[in-house]
C-alpha cells in the first residue's frame, strides 16, 4: 500500500475497514502511533499542531481542541512545544480516561464556540483566547497567549470579554478583568509580550507597542526619552536581516534613540534583568525619572 497519501493523523480501525491500510502496515515501521488507534506516517514531524490534530481524531468528534493546542492550529503559537493537548470533552457520560499527552477539560462549551480547523473540532479564536487567559500558569503566559491569538486572528479585546460574559464565574476568571486590560492585539509575538510583562510586573511604566520613528517600527518604546526595547529573535542572525538591523540601528541612533535588545534566553530565563536594566536607563535621564515617578 502506498502510504504517501496519508498526510494527516487517522483512525487505524476506520482506515483499515476502508482498505486504505492493512493490519501489518499499522504494526509496521512506516506508521507511528500517537494515541490509541491514532496514527501518522513515521516520517511526519510531530509537533504540537500535529498532536492537536491527532487528539481530535482520537476523540472521534466527541472532543474539541482548546487552549495552547487550539492556538497552534489557529497560527498563533504561544505555548510550550511539549504542552499536552487540551481537549474539551463531554460531561460525565463522555470518556473518563485519556491517554498521556491529552489533558481533558470538562467545561461548559457552547456549540457556536466551535468550528472545524485542520479537519478537527477546535474552539473559535475568541474562545481560545479566553481559555488561555484563564488556564495558562502565570499572568505573563496568560497575556502572551491571549495577545498571540488576538493578533493572529484580528480579535478585539472586546471579543474576548464577550466570551467571558457568556461564562460568568468560570474557573480561573477571578483576575480576568485586570488581565484583559493588559492585552494589546497590536503585539506581534509572545516574546514581545513577555518583555512588556517583565516591565509591567516590576512596576515600570507601560511602554508603547509598535511605535514608529522615522520610518522604523520599534517593538516597544518610551518615546519621551527615546528608549526602544525589543526582542532579538533568531531570525536577526540571518545575514541579510543582520545587515538591515545594522542600518536601522544606525539611523535610530543618529536620531537620538537608544535600543535595548534581548534574546530569548534572557526573556525566558532572566526577565528581572530586563526590568532592572530598563529601570536603570530611565533613572539616568531626566524624562525617565519623571516617568518612574508618575
Amino acid at each position: 500500500m502506498d502510504l504517501t497519501a496519508l498526510s494527516a493523523p487517522f483512525n487505524g480501525t476506520l482506515m483499515r475497514a476502508a482498505g486504505a491500510v492493512t493490519a501489518a502496515e499499522l504494526r509496521g515501521p512506516r506508521l507511528r502511533r500517537l494515541f490509541p488507534d491514532t496514527f501518522v506516517r513515521a516520517d511526519a514531524t510531530v509537533d504540537l499542531a500535529l498532536r492537536a490534530r491527532a487528539a481530535g481524531v482520537w476523540a472521534g468528534g466527541d472532543g474539541v481542541v482548546a487552549g495552547w493546542a487550539a492556538a497552534e492550529l489557529l497560527g498563533a503559537s504561544c505555548g510550550p512545544l511539549d504542552a499536552p493537548v487540551d481537549l474539551i470533552l463531554p460531561g460525565p457520560r463522555g470518556r473518563t480516561r485519556t491517554p498521556p499527552g491529552i489533558r481533558p477539560r470538562r467545561v461548559l462549551l457552547h456549540p457556536d464556540e466551535v468550528f472545524l480547523r485542520a479537519g478537527v473540532p477546535v474552539t473559535l479564536p475568541a474562545r481560545t483566547a479566553f481559555d488561555i487567559a484563564r488556564w495558562a500558569p502565570t499572568p505573563t503566559e496568560r497575556v502572551a497567549g491571549a495577545e498571540a491569538v488576538a493578533h493572529a486572528c484580528s480579535l478585539r479585546v472586546a471579543d474576548i470579554r464577550a466570551v467571558w460574559r457568556r461564562h460568568p464565574g468560570a474557573h480561573g476568571t477571578a483576575g480576568l478583568p485586570a488581565l484583559l486590560d493588559l492585552v494589546n492585539p497590536l503585539v506581534e509575538s509572545p516574546m514581545e509580550t513577555r518583555i512588556r510583562m517583565a516591565l509591567v510586573l516590576a512596576g515600570l511604566p507601560m511602554p508603547r507597542v509598535q511605535h514608529w520613528s522615522g520610518g522604523h517600527r520599534l517593538d516597544m518604546a518610551y518615546p519621551e526619552v527615546l528608549l526602544g526595547v525589543e526582542h532579538n529573535g533568531s531570525h536577526h542572525r540571518e545575514p541579510e536581516q543582520a545587515r538591515r538591523d545594522l542600518v536601522r540601528e544606525a539611523e535610530l541612533t543618529r536620531a537620538g534613540w537608544r535600543l535595548l535588545r534581548y534574546p530569548a534566553r534572557t526573556v525566558l530565563g532572566s526577565p528581572e534583568a530586563i526590568a532592572a536594566e530598563v529601570r536603570s536607563v530611565l533613572a539616568g535621564v531626566a524624562g525617565g525619572r519623571a516617568l518612574l515617578s508618575s
